[in-house]
């Protein structure tokens, strides 16, 4: 009872209550401490032992999207004939799984098991494909760029493409024995085995060999910030680079497909989650007409070698290796024939890889570029020797009479006294002369063009033309530039193909020449180098008495259904006026005899060429150059015709002329009515 009572005691109880107190308050500290000392541990544990591994799963949730290429449109010509097209085919692709780089022991130790899969694939592709062919391990191996030196390591590599049917089915069912294999559906691009027109459709490379293009240069740049990834442009994929091919190149290409992937930190794959199929591309339709070309590179290859054999002017013209021409319709601006001669196969740009193999850039590197837009040596002799961009001498001659009209320098029945040589200059220390220094008497400025007389143009036209400006200097310089860039000499034609040249202006270029002289030797043809696009469209736009066509290769685009999408329709210019009586005069002027045009069933309007150009050591060679269309009234076609080193325009370039005339006549009539139902295979009526 004594007990009970203490205990109840206020003093008892309030020791009692403290030591409960102190031994609560110990037991939380050590419930803290072992609490706190746990998370130590699992935070040192997580920061050094599965940090690593941690990192790298959290990166594993990046998501890459793995382009996979379109389809490409077909190219065809005016008629339906396909001169570029796509097929499907089937290429053996792997995505690499592991690291089997050399770059350390950890992964070195992979390198058994790809070893193993190469090996595999090497022995599938002797059994079940070409065995000749057939790849050998350290191709499929280095194929596989295992070090990483061409993609990153989630990209698929490419190991072979165009597999056979046995192959397809081998791999597709050896999937589980072979990680990271795919059967992929791709397209290869194809080329009219006739080569029409090659330079003008264009041809394709890798687009990690293109960048020096600025669009895909420019495109390479983006793909790392696109947030549309049908837009991406994958390394391997075949972009079109020149013609056709490159300035269609975003109708033709549509859009690609991508897969999605995810990746880790090393950049491998780890899964996917999502698939996005290609896009076909559209298709577009070329205003060129196979059968033309064809005979117009016949024509042009037939005339070169006829001129290997054949004097021209007392001699043969072994130089003479290129031609070039152009046939325009008048009306429209289609351009029914580009002709840069001699062509070439563009399949030698498909080998696979980013650039052309050597063993075929030695029979390419002269020939592939298009000569009739561009200055390029173009099978032509290195050095001195003409390009295909070439002073158009006497076929200026028209317009240097409408400018001399035009601008008041003489009338249309005034009569020019020519004695066969025209003087010029300080003292008349200059001097020009007929071709062969013929005397030509009275000639009205219609007659003077039909005799084709440098005196009359350098006396009336560019003497003249001085004088009246002489105040200003370079303003009669000035004038005659205007004139030239009216006609399409001298600027951008507007063609619808890459990387037109503009021409050379020697009478702007050229600093030591008075303006005097400048204006002399321009006036009958020796102070521009011109394109024979330029050519064929100043041609077109004296048929046309001043209104200047755009020029272009494409009639319209299609979808993959066959849809049409988009018209070019044709396209004005600019309109120079001049009174009737001026084009009157000129037109009727271009009535120079030309051999080669003998029985030629239509009054036609031409005017023959020829260019001297100095070759070194005081040499000079005649480049052979043509102009006409036809009919006369209501003309229909205008053609234009260069051959660089060919001698006199009549008889080097004239009869490629007449052959382009006639094709034309045969598919689409120059009066408007077919000759004939059909011209290679082809249909008149299916333009």
């Amino acid at each position: 009872m004594l007990h009970w009572f203490r205990r109840n005691q206020p003093e008892d109880r309030e020791a009692r209550q403290k030591r409960q107190l102190l031994t609560r308050v110990n037991l939380l500290f050590l419930f803290a401490f072992v609490v706190f000392a746990v998370i130590i541990v699992r935070l040192a544990a997580l920061q050094f032992v599965q940090g690593k591994d941690l990192a790298l799963e959290e990166k594993g949730k990046n998501v890459k999207n793995v382009p996979l290429p379109p389809v490409r449109g077909p190219i065809y010509d005016a008629s339906g004939v396909k001169l570029a097209y796509s097929t499907p085919t089937q290429s053996l692709y792997i995505t690499l799984h592991k690291n089997y780089s050399s770059a350390n022991e950890k992964t070195l130790e992979n390198r058994p098991e790809i070893e193993r899969i190469a090996e595999d694939i090497a022995a599938a592709f002797k059994t079940y494909g070409n065995a000749a062919a057939a790849m050998a391990t350290s191709e499929i191996i280095d194929a596989m760029d295992l070090e990483y030196t061409k993609a990153n390591g989630f990209t698929p590599r490419r190991i072979k493409k165009d597999l056979s049917p046995e192959e397809v089915a081998y791999f597709l069912g050896h999937k589980t024995s072979l990680p990271g294999v795919d059967v992929v559906e791709e397209s290869i691009r194809h080329y009219d085995p006739d080569t029409v027109a090659v330079q003008a459709v264009g041809y394709m490379k890798k687009f990690n060999g293109s960048q020096d293009i600025q669009r895909y240069k420019e495109a390479g740049q983006n793909n790392n910030t696109l947030t549309q990834p049908e837009q991406f442009y994958g390394d391997l994929e075949d972009v079109g680079v020149d013609g056709l091919e490159l300035q269609y190149q975003d109708e033709l290409r549509g859009l690609n497909g991508y897969k999605q992937v995810q990746i880790d930190g090393r950049n491998m794959i780890t899964g996917i989650e999502d698939t996005q199929a290609p896009a076909k591309g559209h298709g577009i339709v070329s205003t060129i007409h196979k059968g033309i070309q064809l005979k117009t590179e016949q024509a042009i290859m037939e005339q070169l070698n006829w001129l290997h054999t054949h004097p021209v002017s007392g001699e043969t013209h072994k130089n003479a290796v290129t031609g070039f021409a152009v046939a325009m319709e008048v009306d429209t601006g289609n351009v029914v024939a580009m002709a840069s001669m001699p062509d070439y196969d563009p399949a030698v740009w498909s080998s696979g890889e980013k650039s052309i193999l050597p063993k075929y850039w030695k029979e390419v590197k002269d020939i592939y570029q298009n000569g009739t837009i561009k200055s390029f040596p173009s099978g032509q002799m290195r050095g001195n020797h003409p390009e295909s961009v070439v002073l158009l001498g006497s076929t200026i001659k028209p317009l240097s009479v409408l400018i001399g009209l035009k601008e008041g320098l003489f009338r249309t029945g005034d009569v020019y006294q020519d004695q066969g040589i025209a003087y010029f200059g300080r003292n008349d220390s200059s001097s020009v002369k007929n071709s062969s220094g013929h005397v030509l008497g009275g000639l009205t400025p219609s007659r003077a063009i039909k005799e084709s007389s440098n005196a009359f143009m350098v006396d009336w036209v560019g003497e003249r033309l001085y004088n009246k400006y002489k105040a200003t200097p370079g303003q009669g310089v000035d004038v005659w530039d205007k004139y030239m860039r009216q006609f399409g000499l001298g600027g951008s034609t507007g063609v619808d193909l890459p990387n037109e040249y503009l021409g050379y202006l020697e009478y702007k270029q050229n600093k030591k020449e008075t303006a005097l002289s400048k204006l002399a030797y321009a006036s009958f043809g020796q102070q521009g180098r011109y394109t024979a696009l330029q050519l064929a469209q100043y041609t077109a736009t004296l048929a046309n008495r001043g209104k200047r066509m755009e020029p272009h290769l494409v009639s319209s685009i299609k979808d993959a259904s066959g849809n049409v999408v988009r018209t070019i329709k044709p396209k004005v210019l600019n309109e120079v006026q001049f009174p009737d009586a001026y084009w009157d005069t000129v037109i009727r002027g271009m009535a120079t005899d030309v051999t080669a045009f003998n029985g030629f069933p239509y009054d036609y309007a031409r005017k023959t060429g020829t260019s001297q150009q100095d070759v070194g050591k005081g040499k000079l060679v005649d480049n052979g150059v043509f102009i006409a269309f036809a009919p006369r009234e209501n003309p229909k076609l205008a053609v234009a015709v260069m051959i660089p080193e060919g001698g006199f325009g009549a008889y080097s370039a004239g009869p490629v002329a007449r052959k382009i005339f006639e094709a034309y006549d045969e598919v689409y009539g120059l009066t408007g009515v077919p000759r004939s139902n059909a011209a290679g295979g082809t249909a008149a009526g299916d333009k």
